[in-house]
């Protein structure tokens, strides 16, 4: 077996002193999947550490990975993710994925915080009031998506309408306003929940959208991309990554 030196390296940076026992029981897949990942993916992606780590725990709880972000958890933190940031994917993952997804999340969040001693709760990142929300989560539409999502919460017929307002208040006057992640950061783990769980492609279309009229540019969102394949495997990956495309036709 050889493993190469990037890839030890690169995984003694993420789990120091840990060695897993997968070297004994399946040496012939630790060889392939650790060149990959940590060696060949690195070399391609052009992402720093903490917004690797980012789109990783992002798109883990996409696509219900609840076993391997238990194992990333103190990995990202290694590498610069703070105990805030972590909290403000798992809070806004609820927008996108439901609770009934994220619940298990949640939980082993807050267990691995309180397991390396971080006091909980953390301080709050709100900036919101219910009544303001609403206005708040426009502005933050606006400043992301443009000028035509002003007045969204009012558009829709009668008996829809309040998904739009709710969209409005609730996803982005509840979350994204939040303290924690900058508008950039939160486009980009919207990207990654969005991506990660599959059959959204219209709304990946949007987001991918959005993320390059706010600075996560065409060759950021493929190098976010490439460094998911580990994680999420080629379809999902192939899927967002034709979304992209449609998005800067």
């Amino acid at each position: 077996m050889t493993i190469s030196q990037q890839a030890q390296h690169y995984h003694e940076k993420m789990f120091p002193g840990y060695q897993s026992d997968f070297l004994r029981t399946d040496p012939e897949f630790i060889e392939r999947f650790d060149n990959f990942a940590f060696d060949t993916v690195l070399k391609q992606d052009g992402l720093n550490d903490q917004t690797r780590f980012i789109a990783i725990l992002a798109s883990l709880v996409g696509c219900q990975g609840i076993d391997e972000f238990k194992a990333m958890l103190p990995a990202a933190m290694n590498f610069g993710v703070t105990a805030f940031e972590i909290k403000e994917i798992v809070y806004q993952a609820v927008a996108y994925l439901g609770i009934g997804r994220v619940f298990p999340f949640l939980k082993a969040m807050n267990l691995f915080f309180e397991e390396v001693n971080i006091s909980l709760p953390l301080a709050s990142q709100s900036n919101t009031k219910v009544e303001d929300r609403l206005k708040a989560g426009e502005e933050a539409q606006i400043a992301i998506f443009g000028e035509s999502m002003r007045g969204f919460s009012n558009q829709g017929s009668d008996e829809s309408q309040h998904i739009n307002r709710w969209l409005v208040e609730n996803c982005f006057g509840d979350y994204y306003t939040r303290s924690g992640l900058n508008y950039r950061k939160r486009e980009l783990i919207t990207f990654c929940f969005l991506m990660s769980q599959g059959g959204c492609e219209p709304q990946l279309i949007s987001h991918a959208s959005a993320n390059i009229r706010i600075g996560n540019d065409k060759s950021f969102l493929i190098g976010v991309l490439s460094t998911l394949i580990p994680y999420v495997g080629y379809p999902r990956v192939l899927n967002g990554l034709n979304c992209v495309n449609e998005a800067t036709k």
